[in-house]
């Protein structure tokens, strides 16, 4: 269609850390794309933000994780850690509401990774557009220091 009437959009980061391709995830899951298209940070944050503005639709009850639905119909999904739901919550305190209008940078979930780097767990984070195939032209940079709720970490249009 038109070229005009495609909209560009970004995230911003959700967590202070270094940005990595998916693949560097160690989580095939992750890794491979299959829970959505997106970026990883190899956080050094305690605070975990939204990366856009939308609706936080879901917060896991562990906490580890978090979903957002935004205007423009993505789906967002925050995954704090890898095998960070193995804690069953513990070393993660939840900061926001589930089912609330939020805008980007406000701070969603609060994280003691000393508590969680000590149970030998990753803090890498996974930020996902879970419903990517209604987007296109995902691009992103790696291997760079980002700052929560400041630094564009994505950008993407709609169809």
């Amino acid at each position: 269609m038109f070229g005009f009437l495609k909209k560009n959009f970004q995230l911003i980061a959700p967590v202070n850390g270094k940005l990595v391709d998916l693949s560097k995830v160690p989580d095939e899951v992750f890794a491979q794309k299959l829970a959505g298209d997106g970026v990883a940070i190899e956080s050094t944050g305690d605070i975990i933000v939204a990366p856009a503005d939308g609706v936080l639709s879901l917060i896991f009850k562990t906490n580890h994780a978090f979903a957002m639905t935004l205007d423009n119909g993505a789906e967002l999904l925050v995954h704090i850690g890898i095998d960070t739901v193995e804690l069953q919550g513990e070393g993660f305190e939840r900061l926001a509401e589930e089912g609330k209008r939020i805008k980007a940078g406000d701070p969603i979930v609060k994280i003691n990774r000393e508590y969680i780097t000590e149970k030998g767990l990753s803090l890498i984070t996974p930020i996902l557009i879970t419903n990517s195939d209604n987007f296109k032209e995902i691009t992103y940079k790696t291997d760079v220091n980002v700052t929560a709720g400041k630094d564009t970490i994505l950008e993407y249009k709609t169809k």
